[in-house]
């Protein structure tokens, strides 16, 4: 069995996928990966073992460009001859999707990891939703990566409900929850990281992990926490990830708080989240949109419960007052609410922290979708070649 996966950019196969190249390998499947280019082919190589193939990919809306992707890709899907595709990402999705029938390809897989479409409107959300539909009608499977989206899928008329599948408890590629453990931390490094980032053991800190970007809420966020700092003084914010101004910038208010807020903390792009997670209280995750956030279930097997927005995914991971708590989409003040209740109510967050990693190993360890992930090639390349 030979297995084609294509992402639109490297940093996917490197983060969303990672050890499932590897994994599928040991049990007998001929992986070939492919992307756009980027600077993370070389470490994705001498990880894998495999050559990355790279594809004309973008993510912004180019009818040139990605009718010459569709035409790369059915080049490189004649020339590697897999029994399945699968891609990952919406512009991979559609060019991967298109180019695979076009090449008689029998087993032809998308994963949907979130809706750009959800947050759109008017002649904008007419062509996502084109988008969507054409992908399924060139998909032999869709796979949404969390129930609560497979539901929005089938109501929206996105893809044949006969199509869609969501595999074990959700998420693409599940967390490793060895890897993803407070105590596998040193004490002294994270001692270390606390005064560089002059973060003190009285301190409550707020973290975000995720790409600084509107649609992540960042701009609510920003404001929320700067209000309540007026209430508790020994509060910080710590953002890790990079600014996208050329897709989805912050409000220049948002950016200049941060810039002039000694408590707000930025980090820039991190290789390991884990040693911010284990210096922080409380992830924070606002976002407008998500598939199955892997950023969630990392914090949650690293023990910190979250404040998370009521959308896909999110509200699937966290159970309200249990593990974290539930807030609306883009509300500045249901954000400072519940970043509030917890600060005042310390024993309610304490039992929540106590939630979070149990949540995370009964449900979503790695293993558990990877064996879902397996089990379904190999079913669907019996129905086809037995």
């Amino acid at each position: 069995m030979k297995l084609l996966r294509i992402t639109t950019v490297p940093i996917s196969l490197q983060k969303l996928l990672q050890g499932q190249p590897q994994y599928m390998m040991q049990n007998g499947i001929e992986v070939v990966l492919a992307s756009a280019e980027g600077k993370e082919i070389p470490e994705i190589e001498k990880t894998t073992g495999l050559k990355v193939h790279t594809l004309p990919l973008t993510r912004k809306i180019s009818p040139f460009t990605d009718l010459r992707a569709v035409w790369y890709t059915y080049k490189l899907i004649k020339k590697e001859k897999p029994d399945i595709v699968h891609t990952h990402t919406p512009k991979a999705g559609l060019v991967g999707m298109l180019a695979a029938k076009l090449a008689g390809v029998p087993i032809r897989m998308h994963t949907v990891a979130g809706l750009p479409l959800m947050q759109t409107t008017g002649l904008k959300r007419k062509v996502l939703n084109t988008v969507e539909r054409l992908t399924s009608w060139a998909a032999t499977g869709i796979y949404p990566n969390s129930q609560n989206l497979a539901q929005f899928m089938m109501e929206h008329n996105l893809a044949p409900a006969h199509k869609i599948k969501v595999l074990a408890n959700g998420s693409s590629n599940g967390i490793d929850t060895n890897f993803f453990n407070p105590e596998q931390m040193d004490k002294k490094i994270l001692k270390q990281l606390q005064q560089r980032l002059t973060i003190t053991e009285n301190d409550f800190v707020f973290l975000f992990v995720g790409r600084l970007v509107g649609d992540k809420g960042i701009n609510e966020l920003v404001k929320a926490f700067t209000n309540l700092q007026e209430s508790f003084p020994n509060i910080k914010l710590l953002l890790v990830g990079n600014e996208e101004p050329d897709l989805d910038p912050l409000k220049k208010d948002t950016l200049t708080t941060i810039q002039h807020n000694s408590n707000i903390i930025t980090t820039g792009w991190v290789d390991d989240v884990r040693p911010f997670m284990a210096i922080s209280n409380l992830l924070v995750f606002p976002s407008y949109r998500e598939g199955f956030p892997n950023v969630v279930l990392q914090a949650g097997a690293m023990g910190l419960p979250a404040i998370v927005t009521n959308i896909n995914g999110c509200n699937e991971i966290v159970t309200n007052g249990y593990n974290g708590l539930i807030v609306p989409v883009r509300s500045e003040v249901a954000l400072k609410h519940a970043m509030s209740s917890l600060l005042k109510k310390p024993k309610n967050y304490k039992q929540m922290a106590l939630n979070a990693r149990p949540v995370i190993e009964r449900n979503y360890k790695q293993d558990v979708v990877w064996k879902a992930l397996l089990e379904a090639y190999r079913q669907l390349y019996r129905d086809v070649y037995e």
